[in-house]
């Protein structure tokens, strides 16, 4: 049986693993960690990242020139840290919404 997600879940998990598909190396791994998190399946995740990849330009982020090693090294664990923060907030909103249409009265 199929299930409906709605389209903010749907943009909301896609956003979540694109930003780090670069740390699981391919589309299956970042839907198989993500997908449990959101509550979305983790093939139905996978055809969505692969899908928004084949629409998306491909765009190359700019060298970072400039910077000395230790500050590219900091640079890169403070992105990081603000991916992590933005997929925990990204997480407990969609949980939120999902427990604030399970208790409304009006949903049953």
């Amino acid at each position: 049986m199929s299930k409906r997600y709605p389209p903010e879940v749907r943009d909301k998990a896609v956003r979540l693993a694109l930003e780090r598909l670069d740390e699981y190396g391919s589309a299956y791994a970042a839907a198989r960690a993500i997908g449990p998190l959101v509550d979305v399946h983790h093939e139905t995740l996978r055809l969505w990242i692969k899908k928004a990849l084949d629409e998306a330009p491909s765009s190359s982020a700019p060298a970072s020139s400039g910077l000395s090693t230790a500050e590219r090294e900091e640079l890169a664990r403070l992105r990081k840290e603000v991916r992590d923060l933005e997929q925990t907030n990204e997480i407990l909103k969609l949980a939120s919404a999902f427990f604030a249409r399970e208790l409304d009265p009006r949903h049953r």
